[in-house]
């Protein structure tokens, strides 16, 4: 993370540990590129997209074929037999620049995840300190009220001493 985007981030964290729902600390910390390599990434790394590739190879690697070796079917083929394999070739090469596009996109959300994972360390240290305040009350109550046990138990003490001392 280099110059802004580690701003962006920092940002995003320090918006997040403030109480800002880590959502919407990282929707107001990514930029455009960022947003669009989100949106890539929600719709292209999906099976319905893997599905919609895979048909479509299908289909038009079908297609040709039998227009290429089917003459009765009277179909023209518009990519023949070795035509075919450089769609193959340029369709591996859309792969090989969208996997780093992926990537990026995965990167970001693992951002999402460190701004929320930060938002949550951020609130169980307060209530860890909160918790230690409230243990520290509670033992300064448990000691009072041990004196008062004391004092009381004197008091007793010197009650009964006094009642066996009165003539009654």
């Amino acid at each position: 993370m280099i110059g802004s985007r580690r701003k962006r981030h920092q940002a995003t964290i320090r918006a997040a540990a403030a109480g800002v729902a880590p959502n919407q600390a990282l929707q107001e910390n990514l930029s455009s590129l960022d947003r669009l390599a989100i949106a890539v990434t929600d719709r292209v790394g999906t099976m319905g997209f893997f599905l919609i590739i895979f048909f479509w190879t299908i289909v038009w690697v079908g297609y040709n074929v039998l227009a290429s070796k089917v003459h009765a079917l009277h179909w023209h083929a518009f990519d023949p037999f070795p035509a075919f394999v450089a769609y193959l070739l340029i369709s591996n090469v859309i792969q090989i620049w969208l996997m780093p596009l992926l990537m990026i996109g995965q990167n970001l959300q693992g951002r999402h995840s460190e701004a929320r994972a930060e938002a949550d360390f951020s609130v169980n240290q307060k209530s860890f300190a909160d918790t230690e305040t409230i243990l520290k009350h509670l033992e300064e109550q448990h000691d009072q009220i041990l004196k008062l046990e004391t004092k009381l138990e004197e008091l007793g003490k010197q009650l009964l001493a006094a009642l066996e001392r009165s003539p009654g």
